[in-house]
């Protein structure tokens, strides 16, 4: 499969989201041979918990599969630009490559406000592709917000 057919894995995992009444972000790891590793979508409203993003629980699963931390040629498909703590995460499993839909100027931290996956300070950095499917990842997410705002039930 190529980047556009896993970041319609991605998408697929939003849609989740967006149908369980959360933001829709969806996420999945998929390995240097091309194997889905894990897929995932935001759980904090269902979880109550702060760090349930996509990209964390997505890491999380796809560690526990290969049974270690390091997540060596792999790569991340997101919908949304990460946040600066998903970022981190990514660096810190040793991610290779990530590739996100839609930009966050408000809290993306992949080139947005500032860019933790290409600090040159940092022990690793990610090769980084952005914009892909990009129209279909923000739509989800102004619609998911524009029904919210309109006193919509979350849940689609």
């Amino acid at each position: 499969m190529d980047d556009r057919g896993w970041m319609r894995v991605a998408l697929g995992e939003a849609e989740r989201a967006a149908a369980a009444g959360e933001v829709p972000v969806g996420a999945a790891v998929v390995s240097a041979a091309g194997e889905l590793l894990a897929a995932a979508h935001n759980r904090r409203e269902s979880d109550q918990d702060p760090l349930a993003h996509a990209e964390v629980l997505a890491i999380r699963a796809a560690a526990a599969r290969l049974g270690g931390w390091r997540l060596d040629g792999a790569t991340m498909y997101v919908t949304l630009e990460p946040c600066a703590m998903c970022a981190g995460a990514l660096v810190l499993a040793r991610v290779r490559r990530l590739v996100f839909g839609a930009a966050d100027p408000k809290a993306g931290y992949c080139g947005s406000l500032g860019d933790l996956t290409r600090d040159q300070r940092l022990n690793h950095r990610l090769e980084v592709a952005s914009g892909l499917l990009a129209d279909e990842c923000g739509a989800l997410l102004r619609d998911f917000f524009a029904r919210l705002r309109a006193g919509a039930p979350q849940a689609l």
